[in-house]
Formats: C-alpha cells, structure tokens, sequence
C-alpha cells in the first residue's frame, strides 16, 4: 500500500469506527455487528503499528494508552462548576416558580427538564474540536486531571463531529454506571473475591478515579452532557433546549428523555411521568432539574455564590422496598445502649443492597410492633440510612410473637437498666467487652485524639487478647506487645506505638470528647474547655455549676456528674495523665468582635479546613454549634452548603459568605480583659 493510500484508508477507518459507536453507544441504533466493528478495529490497529506516524490522539484506538500515574493533578476550573438548590415537595417548586417570574417580570416561564442522574459531575475541555482534558468538579473552583480516564469512556468522543466546531468548548457532563453494568461489574467483583460496590454513583466515582487508566476502560462507564461552562468561536446558541441540540450535533451524549415545559404545572407533569417510569430507566435518577430554557433570562436571573437562579433540582421521596425480618439483633454502644438492629432479607432500595435497618430503641421497636418473621416496608432516610418505616401487616406470619426486648446485656450479662430517657442502657460498664472495644475506638477516633492505625479491627485484638482494659492501657503498649497480632509485623507496629505516642499532646476539649463522657459531643466538650478551663476545675464542679454552662441543662449536667462520680473513671483519668496525656493551658477569651454569638459553619471553604475555622471563630469568642436554631446569631456559608442555610433563611439568621469569614478573621483573635 502506498503512503498516500495508507493515510486514505487510515482516516476512513477512524471515520467509520467514529460513525459505528456514536450510532452504538450513543444513539442506541447500531448498524453493523460487534464482528464487523472489531474487523476495522483490528485494521486500523495493524495499520497505524506499520506506520506510527498515522496514529491521531482522537483515533479510536488511542482510547487506553495513558500509562498509570502517581496522582491526579488539581485542575481550576475557569468558571466555577455551581451545584444545584434542591426542593423537596410542590410548594418548594411553587415557590422557586414565583421567584423566578418575579424576577422576570413575566409569567411565560418556559423551562427545560431533565432526569437528574446520581453520577459524578465532570468538565470536558474541547480546542478545535478535539479533547483535550476532562476534570472532575472537585470542590467546584478545583477538581482533579482525569483525561486519561474519561478517554476510555465510549460515549465520549475524543473530537467533535464538526467540521466547524467552536474555538474552546467547555462541556458539563455526568458520568454514571448503568444499572446493568453496574450488577455485571459487581459479580465480577465477587467472583474474583473482591467487595461489590454499595451503589452504582459509588461505583461510577471509584472506577473513573483510578490511577491506572486500563481499569476505567474495563468499567461499564457512560456519559450524558448538560450544558457548557465556555463556548469561544461560532454562534453560541440561546436557549438551553438548543444548546443541548449542539452538543447531540457535535456527537456528544445528551439525555433523550428531556422535555421543554412551561411554568410549574409543566413541571410537575414531567416530574410525575418521569416518576412513574424511573425504575425502567437503564441508569438511577434521584430527582429531576428544571433549567429556564431562554439563556438570556437565565444571564438576568444570576447566580448565588453556590447555586443558580435559574435552576433548581427537584428530588423524588426515598424509595422504599419490602422484605422479610430475618431476626432482631441487639446492640451494645459505647455509652452502653442496647439497640435493637432488624436483620433483613438483603433488598435493593435506591441502588444500594441493605440488610440491617436500626430500630433506635425499646420504645420504637414496640411502636413499630416489628417482630421476626414480619414483611417490613424499607427505606433510607434521606437516601443514607436504612429505617424500617412500618410492618406489612397482611403478610405477617401466624406464628409472630413481639420481640422480647432483654433485661440484661447480650454481651456481658449485666442488668439493663432505664436511664431518664427511652434509651435502656447495660449496667456493666468498662466490664463489658462490647463498651470497651467502642470506647477505645472513640478515644482513638479522628475527632478525638486521634491515634492513626488504631482501627476497629487491632482494637478487637488488643481487647480481646487482654492487651488492653482501659484506654490508658493504649500508653503501655509496646512494639513486641503489637508485631505478633494479625495484619501487623515489627514495622506496623512501630507506626502505631509512634502514633500512640504522638497523641499524648492534645487538647482539651479533644480529651473530654475523648473519654466518651455520656451526653457530651464535640460542642460540649469546647463549651466545658471553655467555661473551667482546667480538668481539675471541672473535676470540682456539681451539678448546679454544671448547669452555668452554655447549653448545658439539668440532663446533660447529670451525665457528666455522674461519670466523673465514679471511681473507675476517675482512675482512668489519673492513668492516662500518669501516661504524659497533656494539653496546652487554655487561653479563654474574655471579650473579643464574637463574644456572645453563636455561629454554624455550612459548605466547604477554600484556604482553610472546617476545623481550622472552627478554632479561628472560637478564638474571636464565637461559640461554634453544629446545628441552626432561633438562638444562632449566623450562618458562615462555603460551597455547596446544605439545608443549614435554609433553616437560617427561615429563622431570619444572617447567612455571612467566606469574604464575611476572612474580615472577622482579620480583626485578629479575642483578648481578655484583665483590668
């Protein structure tokens, strides 16, 4: 074959592979056999190994070819990829409809809606036509370099097909699994003695985030396009609905199931019929999104520093699934409270396989009247957590009796026992193996002290193989106490004994968290650090001082008086401060430009950690709560931030922006009045 035949025929192998899978995995509508495809695949492979210089980055068989990299590299996104505001029920929708012809000044609002995929947002970067980088959305001003990956994907072409495409394209997209593909990809898993993913966006996110590019390709990965972050060169269309006819024009996968409505009740046709047909989807939706169709409205109606004006997605209920009661498990905490946990005949709900559902406490399992055997309705609250919402009562077998919930603790033996709540808890203490594997696992935990390497599974064997009673035993432990037990050796070893180490200088407030005193989180534990500023001073206080300080009532003031009561607890203290466990002397702000108020942090925020904002506020005399009430004086909102700032909306709670943040910051700390 001659040179110039063998460009010919080189570029009509990549036209004809290019037509052949945008006709199958884009439209759907193949017109040669898998057979024949691999036929000029297979040319077109042995022709451009004869001559290298015939290989083109966008050639069908340059997909996977990226050899495995260290790490993804940060990409900033040039224009920020916002996330979406979500309504949960008609009058939420009624309402964003209303704001948005207000705005207008006209009720014509004709809208575009779309099936909301639960997949990963990605950012595709086209230069004249051809792909040159794919980012993910990351924190939405900077995500990760994942071109290599997003390659492989079959549904996204490596070059537009246009002959004139825009100068720079910027395209927003969702990568998501199939349900199909997603079960194929997890028997795979199985077989092969690996675990199968929770869900197909869990699925879809740890495929496409891989180092090794060969391990995307082999994943059913998909793409579907939904509007553009820059388009330079060329008419840029005017309305959402043409802008998706483009990208459908270029070649690039855009949802069919899109349909242009007018006002809210187009809307909620749409949302009801696609409803109705979400389970016979080939992928999961979780929602729907409306996007005002006429781009130069959308321009007028602006953006928040998070979200759009002119876009909403509108999320459907929880899914819920039944199935049968297998047995009822009750469970020991940390703090000693016995949970009854069903365990369930494994069912799908949302995507996701459960086969536990707690039941929060002896109280609610008799309310809910759930008993083994029963047929049970499922769902996860808040698409997370798996809650048993109530019994099939005429498939409930004749033989069901209600669970006898124990009187003493399934693990130790030892009395449970009502405390002044519903919760019954065992009486055993640090007797009971089940309390002390969990309260060592909290006093090593993240937010406590913690100790890397001290994992759910080595606290199991120290507690079980009697290394380690207490936590102040964890300071004893040597490298030979730790190099015989399973999964360690000398070298693991040494890491965690250096760790334990490490975390003898703390905080605080992080060591009262840490004891696991009951009734007292993160927040408590500040406000205690705060209000006594030594351990020995809030060893002295009573019950009545307890109660001074801020959101500490008679209950709480109880718990704490209680554990710091008892002998063996008091040990503990003594052991651990005998180990070296230290902590810097508290400096308590009298006065500062934050005294008094009570602030929540939502959303991510550049620059700085939520901890580090945390400590910063706390240091302008903020007090630092987890949750929005009446008696919060602000809101502090990063990106993405969740329904916190809804409830400030609703309550009339100032909701300050990161600038907001850095000028308090910049008036410097709080400093005390020692006049």
């Amino acid at each position: 074959m001659t040179q110039d035949a063998a460009g010919a025929r080189a570029a009509e192998l990549r036209a004809a592979l290019d037509y052949h899978s945008h006709r199958y995995y884009v439209l759907d509508d193949p017109e040669i056999s898998d057979a024949e495809y691999d036929r000029l695949f297979a040319e077109l492979v042995e022709l451009e190994r004869a001559r290298p210089d015939l290989a083109r980055p966008d050639s069908p068989t340059q997909r996977v070819g990226a050899r495995p990299s260290a790490t993804f590299v940060p990409v900033v996104h040039g224009q920020a990829m916002l996330s979406l505001a979500n309504v949960f029920s008609e009058q939420e929708l009624v309402d964003f409809d209303r704001r948005v012809r207000e705005r207008l000044g006209h009720d014509d609002v004709i809208y575009v809606a779309e099936p909301k995929l639960d997949g990963l947002a990605v950012s595709l970067r086209y230069e004249d036509g051809l792909l040159v980088r794919a980012a993910t959305r990351g924190d939405g001003t900077t995500g990760e370099d994942v071109t290599a990956n997003v390659r492989t994907i079959r549904t996204c072409p490596l070059r537009l097909r246009s002959a004139a495409p825009p100068r720079i394209l910027k395209v927003r997209g969702e990568i998501y699994m199939p349900r199909e593909g997603f079960l194929r990809l997890n028997e795979a898993q199985v077989a092969q003695g690996g675990k199968p993913f929770a869900n197909p966006r869990n699925a879809a996110a740890g495929s496409l985030r891989q180092l090794d590019p060969t391990v995307s390709a082999q994943r059913p990965l998909r793409l579907f396009c939904y509007g553009t972050g820059e388009w330079s060169g060329g008419e840029v269309p005017r309305s959402q609905e043409r802008l998706l006819t483009c990208l459908a024009d270029f070649g690039l996968p855009v949802n069919p199931e899109r349909r242009v409505v007018t006002g809210y009740e187009g809307c909620l046709r749409y949302y009801a019929d696609l409803g109705r047909r979400r389970a016979e989807l080939a992928y999961e939706i979780d929602g729907v999104v409306y996007k005002v169709n006429d781009t130069a409205e959308q321009r007028l109606l602006g953006e928040l520093s998070r979200t759009p004006r002119w876009a909403v997605a509108h999320k459907f209920p929880a899914e819920e699934a039944v199935t049968q009661v297998v047995r009822i498990d009750v469970q020991v905490g940390r703090t000693g409270a016995l949970t009854p946990v069903a365990v369930l005949t494994p069912v799908a709900v949302g995507g996701v396989m459960v086969s536990h559902a707690t039941l929060h406490n002896p109280d609610e399992l008799a309310r809910k009247d759930v008993r083994i055997g029963d047929w049970v309705s499922v769902r996860r609250a808040g698409d997370v957590i798996p809650e048993i919402v109530g019994v099939v009562l005429d498939k409930r077998p004749g033989d069901a009796r209600p669970f006898p919930f124990p009187d003493h603790c399934p693990v130790c033996g030892s009395p449970a026992v009502r405390d002044q709540g519903v919760v019954a808890r065992c009486a055993g203490g640090l007797v009971c193996q089940a309390q002390r594997r969990q309260t060592i696992r909290h006093f090593a935990s993240r937010r406590a002290l913690d100790i890397e390497g001290v994992g759910d599974k080595l606290v199991e064997q120290l507690v079980d193989g009697g290394l380690v009673e207490t936590v102040a035993d964890l300071f004893k432990l040597t490298v030979s106490d730790l190099a015989g037990l399973e999964r360690m050796g000398e070298r693991s070893a040494t890491k965690v004994t250096q760790a334990i180490a490490a975390s003898r200088m703390t905080t605080l407030p992080r060591f009262l968290y840490a004891l696991g005193i009951p009734e007292v989180g993160e927040a408590t534990a500040r406000a205690l650090a705060q209000h006594f500023a030594s351990l020995e001073a809030l060893l002295a206080a009573d019950e009545h001082e307890l109660t001074a300080v801020p959101d500490v009532g008679p209950v709480v003031a109880h718990a704490i008086a209680v554990f710091f009561s008892e002998p063996h607890n008091r040990a503990v203290i003594a052991g651990l401060q005998a180990a070296g466990v230290r902590w810097p002397a508290l400096e308590r702000p009298a006065r500062g430009p934050l005294s008094g108020k009570t602030v929540v942090l939502t959303g991510t925020l550049s620059g700085m950690t939520r901890e580090q904002a945390r400590t910063a506020l706390e240091g302008l005399g903020a007090k630092v709560a987890s949750s929005v009430s009446p008696r919060t004086d602000y809101v502090v909102a990063g990106r993405d931030p969740g329904s916190k700032v809804k409830r400030a909306e609703e309550y009339g709670v100032p909701v300050i922006d990161e600038q907001g943040l850095r000028a308090w910051l910049d008036k410097g700390p709080a400093t005390g009045d020692e006049s």
